[in-house]
């Protein structure tokens, strides 16, 4: 594959997805609110599930909450596509013909197919097709910071309770770890947007720079500090 130089690093975030590229350091076990697919731009990369398991392969795709770790590598290119988002779709039929008998398996798929995957190839693709479309509205108003989770049943037509089961069933958490991985998008967001590390923290709601960057490596396997190095690059080689 050959690697576009201007684009070696990289960070965006767009309706349902956020895409990072470039160098990735040896992570330790966590696990993302949102499917992850991680592509090797030279060589493979390897992952490691809580059973010692090694994975090896080109592309990996990693299902949400599904605790890994991920080994050191130097050309990385990873999106994560939220659940409730029509690419998530696929990603789940690519998972149930990887584990057909639904036993659970680690949670890390080889994929060679999605080996050439690029973000405009997810960009404004809209909704699940496959998830309740109230718990979509319900995990899109939390993403954007529109509504607290007490208001949420109200607001899209279910109990409390309701609400709370079709979350653990259909995207496998509670909405409490969902509003984490809004609070990350948001403070994402706030860096794109110029912000220092200590301000994009507290616009999002965390409680300092140290509690960002604590949440951040424990939900992506990255930090502010190496998205904020993307930013920064890729804004000096636009200009």
């Amino acid at each position: 594959m050959v690697i576009d130089p201007a684009q070696v690093h990289r960070f965006a975030i767009g309706d349902g997805y956020a895409v990072y590229r470039g160098p990735a350091g040896d992570s330790a076990f966590h696990r993302h609110a949102a499917f992850q697919i991680a592509v090797a731009e030279r060589g493979e990369i390897t992952m490691i599930d809580p059973a010692g398991t090694v994975h090896h392969g080109k592309a990996l795709l990693v299902l949400p909450m599904m605790r890994h770790r991920m080994l050191a590598a130097e050309h990385l290119r990873t999106c994560y596509i939220e659940p409730q988002s029509a690419p998530a779709d696929r990603l789940r039929a690519l998972a149930e013909r990887a584990d057909p008998a639904g036993r659970g398996g680690s949670g890390i798929v080889a994929v060679p197919e999605l080996e050439g995957f690029r973000a405009e190839d997810i960009a404004g693709a809209g909704p699940s097709g496959e998830l309740d479309p109230r718990l979509v509205t319900a995990l899109n108003l939390l993403r954007d910071g529109a509504v607290t989770l007490p208001e949420l049943p109200v607001l899209v037509g279910l109990s409390p309770q309701r609400l709370r089961t079709l979350a653990r069933e259909q995207v496998g958490m509670p909405l409490a770890r969902w509003r984490i991985w809004a609070q990350l998008r948001r403070a994402t967001e706030a860096l794109g947007a110029g912000e220092p590390l200590a301000t994009a923290a507290i616009t999002a709601g965390f409680a300092d720079q140290a509690h960002f960057t604590r949440r951040m490596r424990e939900m992506m396997g990255l930090t502010p500090a190496m998205v904020l190095a993307a930013l920064t690059d890729q804004s000096r080689r636009a200009t």
